[in-house]
């Protein structure tokens, strides 16, 4: 089992480059991946997503980016010949003209804007490719291992929450069968009181405790609930994404109690039925960080 919640990073060097690939995930219904990275790096994209769609079904991705050139080819000085012939020439004209001393030195040419400009050569694409697929795969890696970790956390709660469950439907199994036969000897003491003294119609104390019993009849949804519980259990050891599996097991099993809620007409079934769906919303809440 992995959480949807981790992050990873991830180094790789080579030709006086630096490839530095950082990846954050939170939880997420479906797997959304988004690459922060500067434009002329565009054509690495594909590579930094196929490096997180190896290990993430789930979630929400961001994947950040940051690459240092330090080659000789990384840095190219331009400069712009005819606009600093044209500055120097009018210096002198200005000088001439106003007779003032000339301090326009190599050092204020240079400073003037655009006259020199630093751009980089065309890199070397192959090589930036293979130094942003290891980083990233570095990066996924650490990400997914921490994934990892997170995940057996949660499966120990998920477990021990469905444990709590079991244990107040232990006690369900065990109340349900009193219920009818108490209902059944209230009834009779009220229909007693009432009538003062005048025997009672067995037959008729019979038709309404069946009908009582019908009505409040969950075994099948006891039965149903058993079912959805071993299925719950037997997912939490399955490899593999079982975030969107235990989710809809947590809405059947949720649909169980429900029912046995509304059909429970004893104080002790109702305790159980709300601890249960208390214990239920806290699997719910832990399911949605599950991959």
């Amino acid at each position: 089992m992995k959480s949807m919640t981790g992050y990873g990073k991830g180094v790789a060097t080579g030709g006086e480059r630096t490839f530095t690939v950082e990846i954050k995930a939170v939880n997420n219904r479906y797997l959304e991946i988004g690459c922060k990275l500067p434009k002329p790096l565009a054509y690495v994209e594909e590579t930094l997503r196929g490096a997180v769609r190896n290990v993430i079904r789930r979630g929400s991705v961001d994947v950040f980016v940051n690459y240092e050139n330090k080659s000789e080819s990384g840095k190219r000085i331009d400069v712009d010949y005819s606009l600093a012939g044209a500055l120097v020439k009018t210096s002198k004209m200005l000088r001439t003209q106003y007779c003032l001393d000339d301090d326009f030195q190599v050092t204020a040419l240079m400073r003037t804007p655009d006259v020199i400009r630093i751009s980089a050569d065309d890199d070397d694409e192959q090589l930036v490719k293979e130094l942003a697929k290891k980083a990233a795969a570095e990066a996924a890696e650490n990400l997914d291992a921490m994934r990892k970790v997170e995940g057996k956390t949660i499966k120990a709660d998920l477990k021990q929450l469905t444990e709590n469950i079991i244990s107040y439907l232990e006690t369900v199994v065990k109340r349900a069968p009193a219920v009818v036969a108490e209902y059944r000897e209230k009834l009779k003491a009220r229909i007693s009181e009432a009538l003062a003294g005048v025997e009672i119609d067995e037959a008729r104390l019979l038709n309404e405790t069946a009908f009582f019993a019908d009505k409040a009849d969950i075994n099948e949804e006891i039965s149903r609930l058993t079912s959805h519980i071993n299925q719950f259990l037997h997912s939490l050891e399955t490899d593999g994404p079982q975030g969107r599996k235990l989710d809809f097991i947590s809405q059947e099993m949720n649909r169980e109690i429900n029912t046995m809620g509304s059909k429970s007409n004893d104080t002790e079934l109702t305790r159980c039925v709300v601890a249960m769906k208390n214990e239920l919303e806290k699997i719910k809440e832990q399911i949605r960080n599950v991959e």
